[in-house]
């Protein structure tokens, strides 16, 4: 027997018979009446965080500051949307998103956290991190990207190089996007057989899914070992929008700038995930 579906109360009702309301109740494929006044709740609060990321950043600038957050995660877990949250509305001449390709023949010869450490931020700026050193604690070790000792000595030094970070006044926020096989499975098939996003398709995502468990097992480790100073947030991610506002939340909260409004930054439930990632 299928569920009733309970009818809009009159607030509801107040908040679909607006423009905002009407375009995101036509968004949804079956006129989903609650669906759409969970994603006029979603923007909403994305609104408000997103406002008072304008005054951190504002206070890194006037302070001189210098942040790095880093988004970390399984292929397809919405790093890269999240980030776009973060930046959509930051001056662009003092915040940069760093997604780094391969290195190549020169940067393969020098100490792995060079090619990092020279787009760290100058004073006064944020530094996004689309994937960062940390490739080298999952995703390098687990397709044969490095050797056994590269992987050693990175895990080895890595706690270190940000305690180094931290001396030298860097605020670093480390996020990881966690989301569950089923969920990456589903997005693979919506990144394939949409022609605007199957570029993004690469040959290490092909073998995600075969190589689940080794991404797990590297990934607990890289959990277990690298929070001597700077601790994992670790961010559920099955629902998109639930991990957007979490991850802005984490990072309003993180960083100590003047002038928070811990009401706006308050946790306020918008989504849950259903099923839990891993």
């Amino acid at each position: 027997m299928s569920k009733v579906k309970e009818p809009l109360k009159n607030k509801e009702l107040l908040s679909i018979n607006s423009k905002k309301g009407l375009l995101a109740l036509l968004g949804q494929s079956s006129l989903d009446g609650k669906k759409a006044i969970q994603t006029l709740k979603y923007d909403k609060r994305l609104g408000k965080l997103q406002e008072e990321l304008l005054v951190l950043q504002q206070w890194v600038v006037k302070n001189k500051k210098k942040v790095v957050i880093i988004f970390e995660g399984r292929d397809a877990a919405g790093k890269g949307g999240a980030i776009r949250r973060f930046t959509e509305h930051l001056p662009p001449r003092e915040v940069r998103v760093v997604a780094l390709p391969k290195p190549d023949e020169i940067e393969e010869g020098q100490w792995y956290f060079q090619r990092y450490i020279n787009r760290f931020p100058r004073e006064g700026e944020i530094v996004f991190f689309d994937r960062s050193w940390y490739n080298r604690a999952v995703v390098e070790p687990v397709n044969d990207f490095c050797t056994k000792k590269q992987y050693l000595n990175f895990m080895d030094s890595v706690n270190e190089v940000e305690r180094m970070m931290l001396l030298s006044d860097i605020l670093l926020v480390k996020l990881y996007f966690s989301i569950s096989k089923n969920e990456q499975e589903r997005r693979f098939k919506d990144i394939t057989s949409s022609p605007l996003k199957k570029w993004k398709y690469s040959d290490v995502d092909k073998k995600a899914l075969a190589l689940w468990d080794e991404y797990t097992s590297y990934k607990e480790l890289m959990f277990k070992n690298t929070q001597k100073y700077v601790p994992w947030k670790i961010i559920k991610a099955n629902r998109k929008t639930s991990a957007r506002i979490a991850a802005l939340e984490h990072v309003l909260k993180k960083i100590p700038y003047e002038v928070k409004d811990k009401e706006n930054i308050r946790h306020k439930a918008i989504l849950k995930d259903t099923e839990d990632p891993t």
